[in-house]
């Protein structure tokens, strides 16, 4: 009698594999000499570099996009990191929709844990929502593009437009304009205003979105109340944002000022513009208007800061992310004022979104920690610029000190587990492979205290 296997997939694992697939089936075909701009093979490894950076919606790329793929090599690029921003179950729940296949308990379950939700209700509609918002916010960022794409590249200038929109939105920061990102838009008020726009919408998440529309809506009723009735949320993850980016502004601005590598020779509301920029694109977007390397090392610290907290849950940016940071934040204040909550907007927060947010963090340090060690055991690059790429990568943020195109192998190997473990989560990897279903302890053991800080 022949024994049948059966493997029942936890649905952290089914997400984390998806991504794995999606990975191994996108090196294969940018490998494919017709990916490729000289009609010749790249090597597997700079073409699974590519994949992994585009899935993960990292941005570091080790050869440069617009030279090195053809238009059907950039057409995979990005469809990959459409799948990567939106997340390959949230495409093949919308596809499902689309040809209507019915949506069963566990794929509203499998939605529920790749979007991070509290509730199984209403998960078709909010795919729905999903998607139709993105394509209309890409649409309209690509519309804008074109205003200074078309005059300057003529036709093609609207591939450019439709891809520069998808990749800002989804946080990629893989361009097909130039070899050094935005740098030649330094100054451009058209380019800086929605690339930024693309960038904070996308980040901020998704949940956000609907939470602020439905007060809008009340706008008239609720009058200057209205921020009050946003979920707690929705005002974690907006406050944070808009602090982090201002903080970052100002922080910039100061330390760049008299650089004459970056923003010396501009006028004040120049150097204003470059700096905002730069705050913004640390939110894990990876794109640069200014070379990441010519900053000062102040500025490059407090990059990597802003880097490492990332954008929002629920949405297409990477890093610790905004709310979690919030939490810690609040969870300190109250630990040094010796209370027992902590509280955000006037409400308690959760023992376990606590320890959640302190496990995030921890495990999110040690991958960036063994990355950066990991980097400097192969390669001779400065100690900043190491830190850099491997905050960058754990981050999914994809701004570089230039150190990505002289990585040798290894250097590359260590920088695609880095990407996707930074994308994955550090949380639902642990969980992912820890199949073990743990009983609970009716006895409880004994407590003793312990000594720390």
């Amino acid at each position: 009698m022949k024994r049948k296997f059966h493997f029942d997939l936890s649905t952290t694992q089914v997400i984390m594999l998806s991504f794995f697939f999606a990975i191994m089936i996108g090196s294969v075909l940018l490998a494919l000499p017709i990916s490729s701009a000289a009609g010749e093979s790249v090597s597997y490894i700079d073409a699974l570099f590519m994949s992994t950076t585009a899935i993960c919606v990292t941005g570091l790329v080790t050869l440069p996009t617009i030279t090195t793929w053809s238009i059907f090599g950039q057409v995979i690029i990005l469809i990959l990191i459409q799948i990567g921003g939106l997340g390959v179950v949230t495409i093949i729940s919308a596809l499902m929709i689309t040809f209507h296949q019915k949506i069963g308990i566990k794929d509203r379950v499998l939605i529920q844990d790749a979007f991070n939700l509290n509730t199984l209700s209403g998960l078709v509609k909010f795919i729905k929502k999903v998607i139709m918002g993105t394509l209309v916010i890409e649409g309209v960022g690509a519309l804008l593009y074109m205003i200074i794409f078309i005059p300057k590249f003529g036709a093609k200038g609207i591939w450019i437009s439709i891809f520069n929109s998808i990749s800002a939105f989804c946080n990629a920061g893989i361009d097909i304009i130039s070899e050094n990102s935005l740098c030649e838009y330094t100054l451009n008020p058209i380019i800086n205003i929605v690339t930024c726009a693309l960038i904070i919408l996308g980040g901020i998440g998704f949940v956000v979105w609907w939470d602020v529309i439905r007060v809008l809506k009340n706008i008239r009723k609720q009058k200057l109340k209205c921020f009050r009735n946003l979920t707690l949320h929705s005002k974690i993850a907006i406050w944070t944002t808009v602090i982090l980016i201002v903080l970052g502004t100002i922080a910039v601005f100061v330390f760049e000022y008299n650089n004459p590598l970056t923003i010396k020779s501009y006028s004040l509301l120049e150097k204003i513009e470059v700096s905002f920029f730069q705050s913004v694109t640390t939110r894990t977007a990876g794109f640069a208007t200014i070379p990441q390397q010519n900053l000062t090392n102040a500025s490059a610290i407090t990059c990597l800061l802003l880097m490492f907290i990332g954008g929002s849950p629920v949405g297409t940016a990477g890093g610790a992310k905004t709310v979690t940071f919030a939490v810690l934040i609040a969870f300190m204040i109250a630990t040094i004022k010796n209370k027992n909550e902590v509280v955000l907007f006037n409400r308690d927060i959760e023992k376990q979104t606590l320890s959640k947010a302190v496990a995030v963090v921890s495990m999110s340090f040690i991958i960036m920690f063994l990355s950066t060690v990991l980097l400097a055991a192969v390669t001779d690059a400065d100690a900043l610029d190491i830190f850099y790429e491997s905050v960058s990568a754990t981050a999914t943020v994809g701004l570089t000190r230039n150190l990505t195109p002289s990585l040798n192998i290894w250097g590359k190997i260590i920088i695609i587990l880095t990407m996707f473990l930074g994308r994955i989560g550090p949380i639902s990897l642990a969980i992912a492979f820890n199949t073990r279903k743990e009983r609970q302890n009716i006895i409880k053991n004994p407590t003793e205290k312990i000594s720390v800080g």
